[in-house]
């Protein structure tokens, strides 16, 4: 999976990949001349006194010093441009895959590793590309080029290369062996701990009016040792291998030393050449330990590919129509035939046989007991879901075969948790409408009966608004995002039990307000209150996902038993309150 993500988003950046590795290539060339050089001028130049040698040659080492760091800030800045498009290009993927997914996918996922992979898993590959990118041609031409010319200084030397290159090499594999694994469950806990943070921020409330912070600490501390542990045996493992390299390195220099002053008693070597074979033996361990690090890098990054992938490769159950309609005069007819729907494997569908048909100027409720299929209903006319048995139509066309962009332009949905973002009044009623003026702005709200309290806030409209309208009543959070549908002026408007935390004053001002906008508006709508929909033109029965009446309040009232149990069980509450 990381070499098909690579080779999907890399080619973009091949020009400078070819750049970084042309650099790479010159500076590797470059530090394999300085110790040839550096020996000559200990054998050539003091040995025999030449000043003019030893400056000369000194020069062209400044000369060739100076083009290296130049090669390797070029190089550098090369990569780190290449590598950051790469993420760029790869989170856009992720977030565009994210865009399409349906609440199947929402659900399977699940917000914290979507978050997680778009992020920390974006990161790990990214880095990766940064340091490939630098150590792709410089690490194994400094290896092999240490190896070439170090014997080409001395060949008796060359049995110290034979040891301790291999060593290394071992060591590194029987770590990054062990690491694997656990790169892979460290990447399942940072998920777990982003869950565990989520929900506890998001439930603040809940968690406190229940007084339940210590189980929660608990179990963000276990979320949080897991997570400790897991980088903390990955640390152990790679605070090991340093030394261990260092060791190996450091040995080898002895050697070097060691038996090179034996060859330079017997004058089978000078000491410019003990000098240049060291130099060799450091690069040749360098480079093995820069391979190293990309060797440590590898797993983990291999790991959030496939993670990243998944989600890519993911096939929305709600896929965009391969020829998409587009209606030159919607009217906004809403039509269910024989509409069901079932996940996966369930045993008995969500929804099944549902056949209603809705008409502009009207209002429909959907009503019944909890977990009887309402929300999915009205779920099924936007396509957050699609039906799995009939079809749902709307002006006499499938909404499968719809633009999914002019579907969304002719609808209005208000859902059960009212979300807002973060930002100002203004900006989330102009999430329904961006061109919306503020004169459109406050006919909305008016509707909606939130002029009121937007009104006496002293920035009005561009009051600040946190992030979920954390800082607003959950009654002032509905209206405001009834406003938010109403301002789009849509030709469907539906809401899905949208009026749950208002008060019985206010939930039958905004429907009567909503009345004398939406004469030419269908209008859908699920409830809870039946006192708030007996003027309802239709109203749905729904039990245990099946309809079980339709008609308008008396004659449900008269014909179906389902209803007036509901009707039975409210008006008690009604009229004491």
């Amino acid at each position: 999976m990381l070499a098909k993500l690579l080779k999907a988003y890399l080619p973009p950046y091949r020009w400078l990949l070819a750049g970084v590795l042309a650099l790479q290539l010159f500076g590797a060339i470059a530090a394999l001349i300085l110790p040839t050089l550096n020996a000559r001028i200990i054998d050539d130049g003091v040995a025999r006194g030449d000043t003019g040698f030893i400056m000369s040659t000194g020069g062209i080492m400044l000369l060739v010093s100076l083009a290296t760091i130049l090669a390797s800030v070029a190089s550098t800045f090369l990569a780190a441009k290449s590598s950051m498009g790469f993420g760029h290009d790869v989170r856009a993927a992720v977030y565009k895959a994210v865009g399409s997914f349906s609440d199947r996918e929402f659900s399977g996922f699940g917000a914290p590793t979507l978050i997680t992979r778009n992020t920390n898993d974006v990161l790990q590959i990214q880095t990766l590309v940064m340091l490939t990118a630098s150590m792709l041609v410089s690490a194994p031409l400094m290896c092999i080029g240490g190896i070439v010319m170090a014997l080409r200084e001395n060949l008796q030397m060359s049995w110290l290369l034979t040891i301790s290159v291999p060593l290394l090499g071992i060591t590194v594999a029987v770590v990054i062996a062990r690491l694997i694994p656990h790169f892979r469950t460290m990447q399942t806990r940072i998920d777990n701990i982003n869950r565990s943070l989520r929900e506890q921020l998001t439930g603040m409330r809940v968690i406190r009016a229940f007084v339940r912070e210590p189980d929660e600490t608990m179990r963000f501390d276990k979320a949080n040792k897991e997570l400790t542990d897991t980088a903390m045996l990955i640390g152990r493992y790679q605070a090991v291998l340093m030394p261990t390299i260092m060791l190996i390195a450091n040995m080898s220099s002895v050697a070097v030393l060691w038996f090179g002053a034996h060859l330079v008693d017997t004058g089978d070597m000078q000491i410019g050449q003990i000098s240049a074979f060291l130099a060799y033996v450091m690069q040749i361990l360098m480079s093995v330990l820069m391979a190293t690090m990309l060797a440590v890098v590898i797993p983990r990054a291999a790991v959030c590919a496939d993670r990243i992938t998944e989600v890519i490769d993911t096939e929305p159950s709600v896929p965009a129509p391969t020829q998409p309609l587009r209606p030159t005069n919607p009217y906004g007819v809403v039509e269910f035939g024989g509409a069901g729907f079932s996940y996966p494997g369930a045993e008995t569908p969500v929804l099944s046989g549902v056949s209603m048909r809705c008409l502009p100027g009207t209002f429909t409720a959907i009503v019944g007991s909890t977990g009887s299929g309402k929300s999915t209903l009205v779920s099924l006319i936007p396509r957050l879901v699609d039906v799995t048995a009939g079809a749902v139509l709307i002006d006499g066309l499938d909404v499968r075969g719809w633009d999914q962009d002019e579907l969304f332009t002719n609808f209005g949905y208000v859902p059960q948790k009212a979300y807002l973002f973060a930002g100002t009044i203004a900006t989330n009623i102009r999430y329904g409408n961006p061109a919306a003026t503020d004169a459109e702005i406050w006919d909305a709200l008016t509707i909606a009966q939130a002029d009121g309290f937007v009104g006496e806030l002293s920035q009005g409209l561009d009051s600040p608004i946190s992030q979920g309208g954390t800082n607003l009543s959950g009654g002032q959070r509905q209206r405001l995002a009834i406003a938010r549908a109403v301002v789009r002026k849509p030709r469907i408007l539906v809401f899905d039990d949208s009026f749950s935390a208002l008060d019985m004053h206010t939930d039958v001002a905004v429907r009567a307000a909503l009345r004398a906008v939406t004469t030419s508006t269908t209008v859908i709508v699920v409830a809870q209150r039946i006192s708030s929909i007996v003027d309802a033109d239709q109203i749905m029965v729904l039990d245990d996902g099946s309809p079980v009446g339709l008609g308008d309040h008396n004659f449900l009232l008269a014909n179906c038993p389902t209803y007036q149990e509901i009707v039975a069980s409210q008006i008690p509450a009604e009229l004491s309150a």
